[in-house]
């Protein structure tokens, strides 16, 4: 049989890259929100570009939230702290521009506001529709152990390494922005080898490009692609410009949710539905994507399929989801639609029911903001859609 080849690329960013500074604003107003008022109705947009901060949206809540200064706080949390780096959180510009949900989207989730979902009867839960329409999509296939894409781990891994080597102070130059990408060979559904890695680092001005790819490579590749991944020289690619020191604000306006895809699944299957920050989660994008991930994870942990992609579609104001649909590649050990019966058997997709399941209810968004919300085994507590407590009840089932 002949080999089957190709290459599947993933890119990541650090939580300095402008449109990831706006995403971690977005989600720090909802926790911020959530911490006081876990019934809040938050749509948050953040805006980033030189020395300006403007947070937009729909928020119903009865709590009081200082929108300006934890916009700073979280500026120079993430490295913003000199007018050099390009952005300053002391001295940015912060303007918002906050309205309340709209009525015509509220009527179909109000009874939310009326009972907790822990409270809700059966046919309480069935009241509360989706707050919007679209489909949702979640995976999961057994490449790592997060269960995550290899492409997509490491490139996220890589992006945590040059923020922490900036933060440590172990390459004392770098500077917050920052993006990674990794190309890997598959044969036959498996990735064998690397083929290509580029990481893109702020950093002084006075620092010699030779200096930076000797550093990245030394302290942020090697101590995270694995050796094996390694054996065949991969091409390195570091600061291919050859200078990166404009970055940030600066010299790239963020926005809220244009990373969904570093978000998800790193462009190895679609990504369906919006972004996921600055969104509370009566917000089916959120809530939907992560219960359609917490089913697909547990599918692969059962040994089901080394791969699952399900895809799970809403129509706004309705709380059944329109459609359920399981594809596992060729990989499923019974077949795509058993599974689809056994997710619709053992998961609950309506938007009360997840947010029960999942406590989707409380500040937990802000560090998911960067760095995937996926696959996130590197926070305690584990996010609730990252279990695999499904996985032997479905082994038994399909039996």
């Amino acid at each position: 049989m002949p080999k089957e080849q190709l290459l599947l690329t993933s890119e990541s960013v650090t939580e300095g890259h402008p449109d990831k500074l706006a995403d971690q604003i977005s989600d720090g107003i909802l926790d911020a929100i959530l911490a006081q008022d876990p019934m809040g109705r938050v749509a948050c947009e953040t805006l980033v570009t030189t020395g300006l901060v403007m947070v937009a949206g729909e928020i119903t809540t009865d709590c009081y939230v200082d929108i300006p200064r934890l916009v700073r706080c979280i500026v120079k949390d993430i490295g913003y702290t000199r007018a050099k780096y390009g952005f300053d959180g002391d001295t940015c510009a912060v303007i918002t521009a906050i309205d309340e949900q709209a009525s015509d989207i509220a009527q179909g989730v109000n009874r939310a506001l009326e009972v907790r979902e822990d409270d809700m009867t059966d046919d309480e839960v069935n009241r509360i529709g989706a707050g919007d329409q679209g489909m949702m999509i979640g995976y999961a296939c057994d490449e790592t152990e997060e269960l995550l894409p290899m492409s997509i781990s490491l490139a996220h891994r890589l992006a945590r390494r040059l923020a922490y080597v900036r933060r440590e102070k172990i390459i004392p130059y770098l500077r917050p922005d920052g993006k990674t990408q990794v190309t890997l060979e598959y044969e036959n559904g498996r990735p064998v080898r690397t083929d290509t890695i580029i990481v893109s680092a702020q950093h002084h001005p006075s620092v010699e490009q030779a200096q930076i790819k000797a550093d990245i490579i030394e302290h942020v590749i090697k101590p995270i692609v694995p050796p094996e991944l390694m054996e065949d020289s991969p091409r390195i690619l570091v600061n291919p410009t050859g200078r990166f020191v404009l970055g940030g604000p600066l010299a790239d306006t963020g926005l809220t949710g244009r990373k969904i895809i570093v978000d998800t699944y790193g462009g190895i299957v679609p990504h369906g539905g919006g972004c996921f920050s600055g969104k509370d989660p009566t917000k089916v994008d959120r809530s939907g994507a992560y219960m359609a991930r917490y089913a697909a994870k547990n599918v692969v942990a059962a040994g089901l399929a080394r791969r699952c992609q399900i895809q799970v579609a809403y129509a706004i104001g309705v709380a059944s989801p329109v459609s359920i649909s399981v594809e596992t590649y060729g990989t499923g050990v019974i077949p795509d639609e058993k599974i689809a019966r056994l997710i619709r058997e053992h998961f609950d997709f309506r938007p009360a029911a997840m947010i029960r399941d999942l406590d989707l209810r409380k500040p937990q968004y802000l560090p998911l903001a960067a760095y995937g919300h996926m696959g996130r085994i590197d926070l305690n507590p584990l996010p609730a859609w990252e279990r695999t407590d499904k996985a032997e009840e479905l082994r038994r089932a399909a039996q």
